[in-house]
């Protein structure tokens, strides 16, 4: 009889975040540990900063190119400007499959050499890899101007079992 499977390795950490800057600044820290091969999954409700964090992510990774929402493209690659990897920010919101209808993006093949960012990505992208870091970003919903982010960090996988995401609280 077979031992049963382990369960995954998982590392976790939340953290507030009250603006626009500070949840940019989180995306600045989070790319110091990000490295080729990584894929980071954001989910939140529109409007709660995932295009903001990856704004940040950019920006800390060196790329070229101003980091927007690629809602309607789909997905966009950003170059490194230095030896570092590129980024591929990928806006899943309008597809509706899972993995099948993703694999037109080739993320798979840009998914060793680059950091793949994936919006909107729960239930479509999670077969790519068990490790991942999952980001959820909730915030107050309706008419407010709350600013107020709660941001939860989980690493999947012995690539984040060991990673310090509680440094990402400096």
């Amino acid at each position: 009889m077979e031992a049963p499977a382990a369960p995954p390795r998982r590392a976790e950490t939340r953290l507030t975040v009250t603006s626009p800057e500070q949840m940019r600044e989180l995306g600045r820290r989070l790319a110091a540990l990000l490295r080729a091969g990584d894929l980071v999954m954001l989910s939140g409700e529109l409007g709660a900063g995932k295009t903001t964090l990856t704004r940040g992510l950019g920006e800390g990774l060196g790329v070229r190119g101003a980091v927007t929402s690629p809602t309607f493209v789909i997905a966009r690659v950003h170059p490194s400007l230095n030896d570092g990897p590129p980024l591929v920010h990928v806006d899943a919101y309008r597809l509706g499959g899972g993995l099948d209808e993703m694999e037109d993006l080739d993320l798979d093949v840009s998914l060793p050499e680059s950091v793949v960012v994936v919006e909107w990505g729960e239930g479509k992208v999670e077969e790519l890899t068990e490790e991942r870091l999952q980001v959820v970003i909730h915030r107050a919903v309706g008419d407010t101007t709350d600013e107020v982010r709660q941001v939860t960090l989980t690493g999947l996988g012995e690539r984040w079992a060991t990673a310090d995401l509680d440094a990402l609280a400096a």
